[in-house]
């Protein structure tokens, strides 16, 4: 994974943030669409998500173990 602790921290950030838009989307359409919308959206999302997690910031986090937020303990 990324050794480079400046670019660590960089890539952590992002993955947050893009994190928190896709969990907004998720809302979003919870309040504007019907409930079928909703599951199908929300299983489109889900594993990217999860690739998210799994294969970029669990394996950042393990490298640089300080730059994992509390939220994900």
């Amino acid at each position: 994974m990324i050794e480079n602790k400046g670019v660590a921290i960089e890539i952590s950030n992002l993955m947050l943030d893009f994190g928190a838009k896709l969990d907004a989307s998720v809302i979003l359409v919870q309040q504007k669409c019907s409930p079928e919308e909703f599951e199908r959206y929300k299983k489109i999302i889900a594993p990217i998500m999860a690739e998210m997690l799994l294969e970029v910031m669990n394996p950042l986090y393990a490298k640089h173990p300080d730059l994992k937020p509390k939220e994900l303990a």
